[in-house]
């Protein structure tokens, strides 16, 4: 079925030469409108608020706020927008904590532009899209072991705070978002590390050397 107006979209990549590359090949397709390009998490947040797109595609690997972390704030502030990851990473943990985070794609950087609109295309319907290898390394054999996956950026800083005995609340208020995301964060934080208790966390955390 399509859609009688252009998808809206908003591209987040931190190299230059990337983020303008596809916005000159999307913008030759008449039924994607780039509302625009950024260069960090943050600067794109402020474009989606104001134009509200259909899409982000969002690169993984940038500085302040990476493309993982940057998932949940775009799902807090922007619940109807869907977000397509676009990594060179086919790591199975890049791909299985965005979808997991609330991603509904992930593209590896050298797919074809076809694939890129494709990806666009089924994403903004509300279906899902992996290109061949982001597929290929969800379909591998899990570690061993939950205890060997890292943690995320986020999940080293909610973990950092827990163990220090800063209660979900005062978490939410320090990393600014939602108590309800902090306590994703626990949940999957003991999940990854085998850990069920606070106090198991913090004992890894003084062990780890995180806290003193």
């Amino acid at each position: 079925m399509s859609r009688s107006t252009p998808i809206k979209i908003i591209l987040i990549d931190d190299h230059p030469l990337v983020l303008e590359g596809i916005r000159s090949v999307l913008e030759t397709f008449g039924h994607i409108e780039v509302l625009g390009a950024a260069p960090s998490a943050k600067e794109g947040l402020k474009i989606a608020l104001a134009g509200k797109p259909d899409v982000v595609l969002m690169d993984i690997n940038m500085p302040e706020m990476n493309g993982i972390d940057a998932i949940e704030v775009f799902k807090e502030q922007l619940p109807h927008t869907r977000l397509l990851m676009l990594s060179m990473h086919d790591s199975r943990e890049y791909i299985s904590t965005s979808t997991m985070y609330g991603a509904s794609g992930y593209l590896l950087k050298d797919v074809s532009t076809d694939e890129i609109v494709h990806a666009i295309e089924k994403v903004a319907s509300g279906g899902t899209y992996f290109s061949t290898g982001a597929a290929q390394a969800l379909m591998a054999d899990k570690p061993k072991s939950d205890i060997e996956t890292p943690l995320t950026t986020r999940e080293q800083a909610v973990l950092l705070l827990v163990a220090e005995g800063v209660s979900n609340r005062e978490v939410a208020e320090k990393l600014e978002i939602s108590v309800r995301t902090v306590e994703t964060h626990r949940k999957n934080i003991k999940k990854k590390l085998g850990i069920s208790t606070t106090a198991g966390l913090t004992k890894y955390a003084i062990s780890n050397g995180l806290i003193g």
